[in-house]
């Protein structure tokens, strides 16, 4: 599990569209995204940069990663 910190997450509407990117990527098992907290948790076998790419196409920004 890798949890990514992305501060423009504010809305049911930034979840939808983080979790619908990063669920397309190859290797991601399970993606949820915590609007209260801004982060974005990530399962699976992808790459760290796959998933960055999908967040940034969805609008976001990494800020980091834990």
């Amino acid at each position: 599990m890798t949890t990514y910190s992305v501060p423009g997450i504010s809305c049911d509407h930034c979840k939808r569209a983080i979790e619908g990117e990063v669920g397309q990527v190859e290797g991601v098992d399970r993606v949820e995204v915590d609007v209260a907290a801004k982060t974005v948790e990530v399962a699976g076998e992808a790459s760290d940069a796959a998933v960055r790419a999908a967040i940034d196409e969805a609008g976001y920004e990494v800020a980091g990663v834990s």
